[in-house]
């Protein structure tokens, strides 16, 4: 779930680092949660609505498990690096070779979530009850991303910025890694994302990732635009 990493500062105390990096993601973590509840209520209270995202449920039967890699590499990968490329701004942060590391890196994480909200379902139930909601939340955002999904993504995405190195990343782990890169991102993705995640379960499975991908479109989309417009002001000021 990707969003504008709060790297902390020297000395910083990482719960300031985690509240600043949920603060420059505000705008578009309220927009996230807007949407995602009103897909929502628009599933259980718009019958039209609820026959289009249904129809999803067919497409899943019948690709398996390439309908979640599928969707979530062009979610949250092709379309926000498609964004970024044609940016001015953010057009050189981004070469065309850097694709393949979206794709993949979406790819594989279309599976690991389609899977973990499968075990979910098998292990803590399909009920929509508060108890479930809570239970499936909190394994969600205290277990799984605490200790799966926000620590991949900031070494993926670490890796990337050393140019694809493993022997820079390696160093770059060797200096405060877990205080100035972790735990700000971990602070700041749960600020964001339990709103989100709520909304999620609140739908039938077979609808759960899905959902998860237009918000993460959305949402990336956002903080793309807003990082976007950042730039251009902050080059605008030194010009």
């Amino acid at each position: 779930r990707p969003m504008s990493s709060p790297a902390a500062r020297i000395d910083e105390p990482v719960w300031r680092a985690g509240l600043r990096g949920a603060r420059a993601n505000l705008v578009p973590g309220l927009a996230l949660q807007v949407f995602a509840v009103a897909l929502v209520l628009a599933y259980y209270r718009w019958p039209a609505a609820e026959a289009a995202l249904r129809e999803t449920t067919a497409w899943r039967g019948r690709f398996g498990v390439l309908f979640p890699i599928g969707i979530t590499t062009l979610f949250g990968g092709v379309i926000p690096f498609l964004y970024l490329r044609a940016q001015r701004v953010t057009r050189a942060a981004h070469p065309w070779r850097d694709l393949w590391f979206f794709a993949g890196y979406w790819a594989y994480r279309g599976f690991e979530i389609d899977l973990f909200y499968r075990l979910l379902a098998a292990t803590v139930g399909t009920g929509h009850d508060v108890g479930t909601l809570a239970v499936k939340v909190c394994l969600d955002q205290f277990v799984y991303c605490s200790l799966v999904a926000v620590p991949m993504m900031v070494l993926a995405f670490g890796w990337r910025a050393e140019g694809y190195s493993w022997t820079r990343l390696r160093t770059r782990m060797r200096g405060r890694f877990l205080r100035h890169e972790m735990l700000p991102l971990y602070i700041a993705n749960c600020a964001i994302w339990i709103p989100a995640v709520t909304a999620i379960y609140a739908l039938p499975l077979p609808l759960q990732l899905p959902l998860c991908n237009v918000v993460l479109c959305f949402y990336t989309l956002l903080v793309a635009h807003f990082s976007a417009h950042q730039a251009r002001a902050h080059a605008e000021r030194g010009a």
